[in-house]
């Protein structure tokens, strides 16, 4: 077995703990384990491509996703022949199929991200019934301390409230074969993008279209928002009372219902052998350790929805009976049920990419909800063609 390893991974506070039980893996199997940790998942999606394409690259190891590996396929090998039927098993179908590609399996999952919403006890008596109505509460608790709702304002945060809005109008933005064009200049369209270009204006802070998903959640931690929404795996960070001061004064719910209903943007994080591997069975001892039933329960406690079953039945059953945290777990496996996955296909990043840039100008250069729907889907439109 190689003497070491390098492998690069996505960071925040949904991800960086696991990194810590590394040294467990280094100690028991005699490895060096160097890690290149990206900050966000964008920029982890720009080193990939950038080292990668170049021939710069130089991993065993990598973090991706579901949603952005068929973009990076040519990189990514297969793990059919690596791993047994009887290791697979514990997973959750749903997670191991959206790791597939084109049935083979290129990547382990390591969660299932489905979003809940949060808000303030302490500020309301109860989570709003409808979107509508969360406008309407978001606007009136708006005051000079305090924002009504918080959101990401770019990249896939922003993709993700206005895929899931669209879906809850009775949008389709994707069709089931083919290159991902998306249709989102519809009703459906102009009613998520008013919502969340209302939500902007009347609810949220000025500095929104820089935000990502970290700085969403630090503002609600601090106690400067009324309501948010987030993944599981930051939920350690708002019920420590050292790191939040909404600790104790909080909780959690499903989204509010659209007209048609409740869709959850969806997709898993995952763990894959690129091409640049030197030690494969090295490598793939640190991709078992990774997704092991210890590691996922070891996420799982800190908030995370874990890809195996096993491990999400050892996080259950250290929940106390009524407590915040077996109704936060019970209101995950109802997301589960509305979850929104976005298309497998190579193409599709460029398409997010084009979505988000688009409709974003509704913020940031004041335009139009129309005029940026209809330019935001011919740009799409033409991403999801292999062009720009």
């Amino acid at each position: 077995m190689s003497e070491n390893l390098r492998v690069l991974l996505v960071g925040g506070p949904m991800y960086d703990p696991l990194y810590g039980r590394l040294s467990e893996f280094e100690e028991e199997h005699g490895v060096n384990v160097e890690v290149v940790v990206a900050p966000t998942h964008p920029d982890l999606n720009e080193r990939i491509e950038r080292e990668y394409r170049s021939g710069e690259a130089g991993y065993d190891l990598i973090s991706t996703h579901t949603k952005y590996a068929p973009s990076q396929k040519q990189w990514l090998t297969p793990l059919d022949d690596d791993l047994s039927s009887s290791e697979l098993e514990p997973f959750s179908e749903r997670p191991l199929e959206l790791a597939r590609i084109d049935g083979a399996l290129y990547s382990v999952p390591r969660n299932l991200d489905v979003k809940l919403l949060l808000y303030r006890t302490d500020l309301m008596e109860d989570q709003p019934s409808s979107w509508e109505d969360l406008r309407e509460t978001t606007a009136r608790l708006r005051s000079e301390n305090l924002y009504g709702f918080v959101f990401p304002g770019k990249e896939s945060g922003l993709f993700g409230h206005f895929f899931e809005l669209h879906a809850m109008a009775g949008g389709e933005m994707f069709g089931e074969e083919g290159p991902p064009a998306p249709r989102m200049d519809d009703e459906a369209g102009r009613w998520a993008l008013g919502l969340l270009k209302d939500l902007y204006e009347n609810a949220a802070p000025r500095e929104t279209p820089d935000w990502h998903y970290d700085e969403v959640a630090a503002c609600f931690r601090e106690g400067k928002a009324a309501m948010s929404t987030d993944w599981p795996g930051g939920f350690y960070t708002y019920v420590d009372p050292d790191s939040s001061e909404v600790a104790g004064r909080f909780d959690v719910a499903l989204y509010p219902e659209g007209s048609a209903g409740r869709r959850v943007y969806s997709s898993s994080h995952s763990f894959a052998i690129p091409t640049s591997v030197r030690d494969r069975a090295a490598a793939i001892e640190l991709l078992r350790f990774l997704t092991s039933r210890e590691s996922q329960a070891y996420e799982a406690r800190l908030g995370t929805l874990p890809a195996r079953a096993d491990a999400l039945e050892d996080a259950r059953s250290q929940a106390g009976p009524g407590s915040l945290e077996e109704r936060r777990w019970d209101l995950l496996e109802r997301a589960q049920e509305s979850a929104l996955i976005p298309p497998k296909h190579p193409n599709y990043p460029a398409v997010e990419d084009a979505i988000w840039e688009g409709i974003r100008e509704v913020f940031t250069k004041n335009k139009s909800v129309e005029d940026a729907l209809m330019e935001t889907e011919a740009a799409a439109g033409r991403a999801a063609g292999g062009g720009r």
